[in-house]
């Protein structure tokens, strides 16, 4: 459920989406429900929740060298914690970094085995979908 505050010609409009299956959205408007109909459907998002911290799966990077890959953002954000450094081996769906997005904090997980080659954000920097964060060897 979400909740949002717009102020439209001076009046305030308090919405809380309380569900959206396919094209129609179920919201409340300064409490009067209403059903909506969008004009397309939202992009689904398959996510993995652990406790207290939401995990998304980071794909790989394609990348010319054999045995590297790197780990891409899943979507645009804050780096809130870098939790690993350059030389320290990981093993897979170890968290290396927390993304704040959309008001969530997504754990972003080794894809690999591997040694951390690069980590190429810093803790606070804005990242965008696809941006690089960490390459692994």
């Amino acid at each position: 459920m979400k909740s949002f505050k717009y102020t439209i010609n001076g009046n305030v409009y308090k919405v809380v989406v309380n569900s959206i299956q396919d094209t129609i959205a179920e919201v409340e408007v300064n409490g009067t429900p209403y059903k909506v109909e969008m004009n397309r459907p939202t992009k689904k998002q398959v996510v993995t929740i652990k406790r207290p911290v939401q995990t998304i799966a980071a794909p790989p990077i394609a990348r010319p060298a054999a045995g590297i890959s790197g780990l891409q953002s899943p979507l645009p954000g804050t780096i809130l914690e870098i939790n690993c450094k350059v030389g320290d081996a990981v093993k897979r769906g170890q968290k290396l970094i927390v993304l704040e997005a959309m008001k969530m904090e997504n754990a972003i997980n080794s894809d690999r085995d591997g040694v951390i080659k690069e980590i190429k954000v810093n803790k606070g920097d804005s990242v965008l979908e696809g941006a690089d964060l960490v390459i692994i060897e």
